[in-house]
């Protein structure tokens, strides 16, 4: 009995763990497994509820998401009923191709008003430049003193400015080129205010018939493009500018202003033209080739060609 009572006691404790290496894990995945299946759960939702015209609209709008957040048009989204059949054609493939589905408005132009509505105002531009310059005439001492020797009108090729002699009063020295002081003067009011207009000029020089012979075979037709040439210097030192002026000639006694005296003075004169577009465009593609069925053209020079000789004059003067 006493040895028993020597015998030692063993206490056993025992500890309880949280789970060892796993811990609270668990839970975390548990939420993931439960947010995935939300999810799909949605997916399958919506996959259920949706149209196919929105499911094909959706599925095109991903092939080609460029050309749909551009143009817009009739793809996802633009079913009207989730019924079957319901609101527009909810079977559509097309992908979206435009904004809405406003029937297009075709636009139609009427080239001949368009042209005759510019024509009109470039009629009305050089009429108003026509008043401008007579205004300046009747304002400037100078410009007025020579009024008669200015004449202004509109013809088919635009506002047509002559600068014309007088008996006493030549604009040029005796069978030359020189310009006289009032001359250079006009030209320079002159070629001030043809900036106003966009339009470029065309620049003539004209004599009487009075044949101008030379021992250097010199005549009226040399004469008249050298005072045509000598106008336009005066009008560049006037402020014009230069690339303003397409066509400087010289056309000699061929186109007499007094067809009944064509030894008038008045027929010696240099013409201004302020072209309209028509005009230009005629100038410019001088020379063009002519192409079977261009009748216009064809007929111009036909005319041309048969067109009789001018008579020459009888027992003129000789210029020296």
């Amino acid at each position: 009995m006493a040895e028993e009572g020597l015998r030692p006691i063993i206490v056993k404790r025992i500890k309880k763990g949280g789970g060892g290496h796993h811990g609270g894990a668990w839970k975390i995945a548990y939420a993931d497994f439960v947010t995935a299946m939300m999810a799909f759960f949605l997916l399958m939702w919506l996959l259920g509820s949706t149209t196919k015209g929105d499911l094909n609209g959706i599925s095109e709008y991903f092939k080609t998401p460029l050309k749909v957040a551009m143009s817009g048009g009739s793809g996802s989204g633009d079913s009207s009923s989730i019924i079957k059949g319901g609101g527009k054609d909810l079977t559509r493939t097309d992908g979206q191709v435009k904004a809405s589905d406003d029937p297009q408005v075709k636009k139609t132009y009427n080239l001949t008003a368009a042209k005759a509505a510019l024509e009109a105002e470039e009629n009305q531009r050089l009429k108003a430049l026509k008043e401008r310059i007579e205004a300046k005439i009747e304002a400037n001492p100078l410009l007025k003193k020579y009024k008669d020797q200015l004449l202004l009108d509109i013809t088919s090729e635009g506002l047509r400015i002559q600068i014309v002699d007088e008996q006493n009063r030549p604009m040029f020295a005796l069978a030359k080129a020189e310009l006289q002081p009032y001359t250079k003067d006009i030209l320079h009011e002159i070629g001030f205010v043809l900036n106003d207009v966009p339009n470029r000029i065309s620049l003539s020089g004209h004599t009487d018939s009075t044949p101008y012979m030379s021992d250097a075979g010199y005549s009226n037709w040399e004469l008249s493009a050298d005072r045509a040439n000598a106008s336009r210097r005066e009008l560049i030192v006037g402020g014009m500018q230069d690339s303003k002026v397409l066509r400087v000639v010289g056309l000699a006694s061929a186109i007499n202003l007094d067809k009944a005296d064509p030894f008038n003075p008045v027929n010696r004169r240099i013409s201004i033209v302020v072209m309209n577009r028509k005009a230009e465009d005629n100038v410019l593609r001088d020379g063009r080739k002519i192409e079977v069925g261009d009748t216009d053209d064809a007929a111009g020079i036909g005319a041309a060609v048969n067109a009789p000789p001018a008579a020459p004059p009888a027992g003129p003067p000789v210029r020296k």
